[in-house]
């Protein structure tokens, strides 16, 4: 039996592919201002908990599943609504028929 997700890709997002740069000896990656529009289906289920140092953090996760296009790696980053998220861990291009893509995706929060 095929694979067949769930529901309709009606969500836009936007990929980020970055570009890496050597500087004194660091790889720096770098993501472009533009990135390329596709559509896909967002779910969330109220994040994800874990204990960190005794506390109870809630981490903002989600899975996304998509056409397969072999540009989505583990190091892009893709905003949904605006808000910007980070591939975990490797999409699953689903029975390895490069048609459907399924990956998780936390929520990007910058800073030092």
């Amino acid at each position: 039996m095929a694979y067949r997700p769930s529901g309709p890709f009606n969500v836009p997002m936007v990929l980020f592919v970055p570009t890496e740069t050597m500087a004194k000896g660091v790889i720096k990656k770098t993501y472009p201002a533009e990135g390329s529009t596709f559509f896909g289906r967002f779910r969330t289920f109220g994040g994800t908990e874990r204990v960190v140092n005794d506390v109870l953090v809630l981490d903002d996760t989600g899975t996304v599943e998509t056409w397969y296009r072999s540009d989505i790696t583990p190091d892009c980053r893709i905003t949904i609504g605006g808000k910007p998220y980070e591939i975990i861990g490797t999409p699953e291009n689903i029975e390895m028929r490069n048609q459907f893509l399924v990956f998780r995706v936390r929520a990007y929060r910058g800073g030092a």
